[in-house]
């Protein structure tokens, strides 16, 4: 069997994690087995989708590195595509719903029902009130062609439902992740397949596309496993043989409540802006279902879609574990070179304002600075903060210069050591502390009576990188320069 897979999301909302994760495992199915993966728009809801959610879900999936074989190639363009099973949105393909519908009403396996919504609602009520499942049966299910276009004719708008079979049978299908699965025909009732407005329903929709764009494999969420028996039905009433099924655990988020946005981000691009990167994202999504033997945790993308199986994804729930993800997040940051983690961080820093369009004649000091706190860095949000000590005017920290500049004898350290660097050449991470020890000695003092001020006077604050490479990185001129206005400030009294 040639192996065809997609993703097909809805867009009514923004690229989730759920979404993300299931369009990952397609994928990584495709590439593993040598198949085709597609991406295919279901924008069938008519009041909800936007062409926002189109664009966020292009965007999620380009930034996540999951590039589709066939499918839409423009996010406003619908008609824009490549791959000879298209359209790729479901608004363009109304024809094939119909022309399927039609062949099940011809057939009688389907028919036309001229319930109102009311009327459905009733009935269900009522069942419930019989202690029945709450299902309709609709008066219209049997009626003849001259009763129905006589119905037609007065003007009655209609859906067509699909003629659930009304015996004791069962529907059966082999699920690769869940084993063998059956529900009784009797708990399905005859389910709208054409609206009244003459779009299709999520499960005809899906089932007429999945067997005219020859899907082998549908991998979805367990969300729509009660959805599959109905699926299952069409696809034997129109005489067509059904892909095979998998259907991933769900997420759960850490309170063990199913995975919304009460657990922090919900959008793949707030992950992006958030300072994640795409392949760690992508990394930790693949865990969230499938593991390997020897529950390997970091992969390379090639790692990945060598070792992915549907056999090894679990029935049980996975749990989206938010300080795993940064944990993950930092472990590739602390591995990548230096001039990428740059490259990758400067949309950040960019944002900060410190390159002021001078981003080419900066770049040296961005990796001088950064390669200081590389081994910091969880997100590339954090890099600006911690860099910013090179690249702003000193912004003193209230608790800092309390508990280091106020000392009294702190104002002659500084002087001491503005006197200590001014000859020293080259100005290095070495000369700088031995030139500082040299003053604590001469003063009497402990070393880090001279390394506090000295630190709070150049960055403005206690914590930071090695005291002596911020020097270095920074330079004499501007080493002094700040010492030399922590004192004025000071003598000032405006500290």
């Amino acid at each position: 069997m040639s192996v065809r897979v997609r993703f097909a999301p809805s867009p009514t909302g923004f690229l989730h994690i759920g979404g993300a994760r299931t369009a990952l495992f397609n994928w990584l199915f495709a590439r593993h087995t040598g198949g085709t993966f597609i991406l295919r728009i279901e924008d069938t809801d008519e009041t909800r989708s936007t062409q926002e959610s189109v664009d966020a879900i292009f965007n999620g999936m380009r930034w996540l590195g999951l590039d589709w074989d066939e499918g839409p190639t423009s996010a406003s363009d619908p008609s824009a595509a490549k791959g000879r099973w298209g359209p790729y949105y479901q608004m363009l393909r109304l024809a094939d719903y119909q022309k399927a519908a039609d062949q099940l009403v011809a057939d009688g396996k389907a028919f036309y029902c001229f319930a109102t919504p009311e009327e459905v609602q009733k009935a269900k009520d009522h069942a419930q009130l019989l202690k029945k499942p709450p299902k309709f049966v609709s008066p219209y299910r049997d009626l003849t062609p001259a009763q129905r276009e006589a119905l037609q004719k007065e003007g009655k708008p209609h859906t067509v439902r699909f003629k659930t079979p009304q015996d004791n049978g069962l529907v059966h299908f082999d699920d690769i992740i869940r084993g063998p699965m059956k529900w009784e025909h009797n708990l399905i009732e005859d389910f709208i397949i054409l609206k009244t407005s003459g779009i299709p329903t999520y499960n005809f929709a899906c089932v007429v596309d999945d067997h005219l764009m020859e899907i082998s494999h549908v991998i979805r969420g367990d969300d729509h496993l009660s959805n599959t028996p109905r699926q299952v039905l069409c696809y034997e009433a129109l005489g067509w043989t059904p892909p095979l099924f998998a259907h991933l655990s769900m997420i759960l988020g850490s309170d063990g409540q199913r995975l919304s946005k009460r657990h922090g981000a919900a959008a793949v691009e707030e992950y992006r802006d958030a300072g994640y990167l795409p392949e760690v994202t992508r990394n930790y999504l693949a865990l969230l279902g499938w593991s390997t033997e020897d529950s390997q945790d970091l992969f390379t993308r090639e790692e990945m879609v060598q070792k992915f199986t549907l056999e090894r994804c679990g029935k049980s729930p996975a749990i989206f574990d938010p300080n795993k993800l940064i944990w993950m997040n930092g472990e590739y940051i602390r591995k990548m070179p230096l001039k990428e983690l740059v490259e990758r961080s400067l949309p950040f820093i960019k944002a900060a304002g410190y390159l002021n369009g001078r981003e080419e004649d900066r770049r040296g000091e961005i990796e001088a600075a950064l390669a200081l706190e590389q081994e910091k860095v969880k997100r590339l949000t954090e890099v600006p903060k911690l860099i910013d000590f090179f690249f702003k005017d000193v912004e003193y920290d209230p608790a800092s210069v309390e508990k280091v500049l106020k000392k009294t004898d702190v104002p002659e350290i500084l002087k001491g050591a503005v006197e200590a660097f001014e000859p020293l050449a080259p100005f290095s991470a070495a000369a700088t502390e031995e030139s500082c020890k040299a003053l604590a000695l001469k003063r009497g003092i402990k070393n880090a009576a001279v390394f506090h001020p000295v630190r709070v006077s150049v960055s403005g604050r206690t914590q930071g990188p090695s005291l002596f490479h911020m020097l270095e990185v920074l330079g004499k001129e501007k080493s002094i320069a700040r010492i030399q206005g922590t004192l004025a400030q000071m003598t000032a009294g405006t500290l």
